[in-house]
C-alpha cells in the first residue's frame, strides 16, 4: 500500500486536511484488508484502535514525514554545484 500512495512524498506539502484525508484512506484500506470481525454473535467492522493494534501503530503520515526528512538530509549532503541543490536554495 505505501509505495503506491506515497510516490513522490518527498516533495509534497502536507496541510492538516491532507493528513486527515490520508489517515482516513489508510483506515479504510486497512479495514478492507483485515476485514470484519465476529463480535457477540454478529459481524462488525474493526474499530480504529483495533486496526492500529493490528498494524502495530504505524501511521502513513509519520511515514510521509520521515521520508521528507530523509530527503532533506540527502539534499543537505549534496554538493552546491548540483542542480537539485541550486533549486533548493534558489
Amino acid at each position: 500500500m505505501c509505495p503506491v500512495i506515497t510516490c513522490g512524498t518527498e516533495t509534497w506539502s502536507l496541510p492538516v486536511e491532507d493528513e486527515n484525508t490520508l489517515r482516513f484512506f489508510e483506515r479504510r484500506i486497512l479495514g478492507k484488508i483485515f476485514g470484519p470481525v465476529w463480535h457477540r454473535g454478529e459481524w462488525r467492522n474493526c474499530y480504529y484502535m483495533e486496526l492500529n493494534e493490528l498494524f502495530e501503530g504505524r501511521d502513513i503520515v509519520r511515514f510521509v514525514k520521515a521520508r521528507r526528512v530523509r530527503w532533506l538530509g540527502h539534499m543537505m549532503r549534496m554538493l552546491e554545484e548540483q542542480i537539485p541543490e541550486k533549486m533548493l536554495k534558489g
